[in-house]
């Protein structure tokens, strides 16, 4: 395996820093959220505010020793951070934690009537049946009788975008325009593109199989199964398999029951649309199309360290995409790299070909030509890497 470079990894303790944000003021504002989302009863609020205060005030607690993945943690590095401050152990892993003892809160892990309920249901769900999901699935009837490559174009595109829709990134928005409002200042645009070597590996006479790593459900998800679909119906790819999280995570991060609600979402809707859910129907029926959820997809540890059963999976791909964010982070390491460190540096320890979709919404960041980093550090005071408007399709190992 090669040697992977290094640099700083990304804390949370820098006040005015985008970990720090997160914890102190995303993360209070998610256990509201999740107060709110259901009537649960004074258990579930005892629970919620202890969360608050220890996420916020306290120290890293240890899971009780009855739970049923205390093992895993402990593998994951629980035992190194017991005791210490959220804010002074890797962010990535205080995050990912912080998302672990909410479920555990509001009694998801059970036993109890509200074991397996997902927290985040009805944010997800009310995307996914906003009437800005309607549109943009309307769009799909103008792709009707465009020439493969365009229609193609389009839908990697849209998978790409469609990391906009963030729940989680739009959360923590000083107010609903916020987002817009940066977007209207900075136009989008994709700021290294490696689409043509992404086609290279996905022929149209393609007889291999795509794994998709997906991040949120919702409005994102559905243009992931839309690229899906027509990879599949169109010869690129002869199986796909989509790998999502086994339990809720990060807000909106796509579960089994997120890919059925956007599979019946998609049969349901008018017009070519309704087609492609047919399509992605057809395909989970007879094993073209699988999902899988390894535990490992909410570790808090960095894509570097996963074991050797999803290493097999991604090895037997003729190609991985990571889609969003978090993903990206834990592909390259959430580390303070230079923007010009070489992507393929950090990601050649993975096993076979891979692509990153990601909208930029954390300032981990890799692969940009000095140019283009100083004219964005020029012209937009830094932004670019949190705003959700910037870009990158990535891949190394062609």
């Amino acid at each position: 395996m090669p040697e992977i470079p290094t640099a700083p990894v990304l804390l949370g303790g820098e006040p005015g820093s985008f970990p720090h944000g997160v914890l102190a003021e995303r993360h209070p504002a998610i256990i509201r959220q999740v107060r709110e989302a259901f009537p649960y009863g004074p258990e579930q609020h005892r629970a919620l505010d202890a969360l608050l205060e220890s996420c916020t005030a306290g120290v890293i607690e240890p899971l009780p020793a009855d739970a049923h993945d205390r093992d895993r943690w402990q593998a994951w590095g629980l035992a190194a951070y017991e005791g210490r401050s959220w804010f002074d152990v890797p962010w990535l892993w205080s995050e990912s934690y912080f998302y672990r003892l909410l479920l555990d809160a509001v009694g998801y892990f059970g036993p109890g009537p509200w074991q397996g309920i997902d927290p985040f249901r009805p944010a997800k769900l009310a995307e996914l049946d906003a009437p800005d999901t309607d549109e943009e699935l309307a769009a799909l009837d103008d792709l009707e009788g465009a020439a493969d490559a365009e229609r193609s174009t389009a839908l990697l595109h849209g998978s790409l975008w469609g990391n906009r829709a963030d729940l989680g990134f739009r959360l923590s928005a000083s107010s609903a325009d916020a987002g817009a409002g940066r977007a209207g200042q900075d136009a989008p645009r994709v700021i290294a593109d490696d689409s043509d070597t992404l086609w290279s590996l996905l022929p149209p006479s393609g007889t291999g199989t795509l794994c998709l790593v997906a991040d949120n459900a919702g409005r994102e998800l559905v243009p992931d199964l839309l690229l899906v679909a027509d990879l599949l119906a169109h010869g690129r790819v002869e199986n796909a398999v989509l790998h999502v999280k086994p339990y809720p995570y990060y807000v909106s991060d796509a579960t089994t029951a997120d890919v059925v609600d956007a599979v019946r979402r998609l049969t349901a809707a008018p017009g070519a649309v309704r087609g492609y859910g047919r399509r992605l129907w057809s395909a989970m029926a007879d094993g073209r199309l699988t999902v899988r959820a390894h535990p490992f997809s909410c570790s808090p540890l960095p894509y570097a360290e996963m074991p050797g059963d999803l290493r097999e999976d991604f090895a037997a791909g003729t190609l991985t995409v990571l889609k969003g964010d978090l993903n990206y982070r834990r592909l390259v390491g959430d580390r303070r790299w230079p923007p010009t460190t070489p992507f393929g540096d950090v990601t050649g320890y993975f096993p076979g070909p891979v692509a990153a979709l990601r909208t930029l919404k954390s300032e981990v960041v890799t692969g940009l030509d000095a140019r283009t980093e100083a004219a964005l550090d020029a012209t937009e005071d830094g932004h670019w890497r949190t705003s959700g408007t910037h870009a990158v399709i990535q891949v190394s190992g062609a």
